[in-house]
């Protein structure tokens, strides 16, 4: 019997195949990676698509950046992807997002040279990297304080990135699920947030009443990143640019190999991939 996810993963898989370029990786972001989709949450797809040489060495300039967008049967899909030269880059910096999209456990499309860059990407995890998740907090918390009512997604995406950036400066690992992250953290509101989200529609709401208490954990979760900036003890710099460069031109001048759509069906069904 095919399940409900199996067949997200077949359109999915239609979406990216549509793509006008190889790609190196596609994996699933947003609010599906982050443990809270509600049932009407679109899929938001990201990845790397490897520019032909031709292309890079002509004066024609090329698609740093490829946005499709896409209904199928009521499932709606959203693909981003960058040109490897500039996601690589991204990488060498400060850049928190890319490496979550990397990790992301719910892979879409793969190829032996995403699982390379996993090894690689580990090597680009700085103390750094700690500003990236200040600075994405304070937007989203921006964004959340404006709204009347306030929404539960834009706090929930508050957490989420609070915590991820704690968790990576704690521990050197890129962990995006906010559920996940919870097990150590045990902040029983965000697991009743959670919930709201997963089981109500994409805008639903919160009382303004609880805006000072969110107000006041926004705050210390904010002091205590800032606290784990400073214990970290992460590099301070990068140590991957060679090993990024090698890939970058065996990438530019050989095709990547692609693993096929059974095995990637499968290992959906391993990680329990409901999406």
């Amino acid at each position: 019997m095919t399940d409900a996810s199996t067949i997200d993963h077949v359109k999915m898989m239609q979406h990216v195949e549509s793509h006008p370029y190889p790609q190196l990786f596609a994996t699933i972001s947003g609010a599906h990676l982050y443990g809270f989709p509600s049932p009407d949450s679109d899929f938001d797809l990201r990845g790397v698509h490897i520019l032909p040489l031709e292309t890079v060495i002509g004066l024609d300039e090329g698609d740093q950046t490829v946005e499709k967008e896409g209904i199928y049967d009521g499932l709606e899909i959203d693909l981003v992807t960058h040109d490897v030269e500039k996601f690589f880059r991204l990488m060498l910096k400060r850049n928190g997002y890319v490496l979550e999209q990397i990790f992301s456990p719910l892979v879409v499309f793969s190829t032996p040279e995403h699982e390379e860059l996993k090894s690689i990407a580990k090597k680009c995890i700085t103390r750094h990297h700690a500003h990236h998740y200040l600075g994405f907090a304070a937007t989203q918390w921006k964004l959340f304080a404006k709204e009347s009512p306030p929404r539960v997604k834009p706090l929930l995406y508050v957490y989420r990135v609070l915590l991820t950036g704690i968790h990576l400066m704690r521990h050197g690992e890129v962990e995006a699920n906010l559920v996940t992250l919870n097990e150590s953290a045990k902040l029983s509101y965000i697991d009743e947030l959670v919930d709201r989200k997963r089981c109500g529609p994409e805008k639903g709401t919160l009382q303004a009443a609880d805006l000072e208490f969110h107000t006041r954990e926004y705050e210390r979760l904010t002091a205590e990143l800032e606290s784990a900036h400073e214990a970290s003890k992460l590099p301070e710099m990068p140590s991957a640019r060679s090993e990024l460069n090698d890939l970058l031109v065996r990438l530019r001048l050989k095709p990547v190999r692609v693993k096929a759509l059974d095995e990637l069906a499968r290992q959906s069904q391993d990680l329990g991939m409901g999406y």
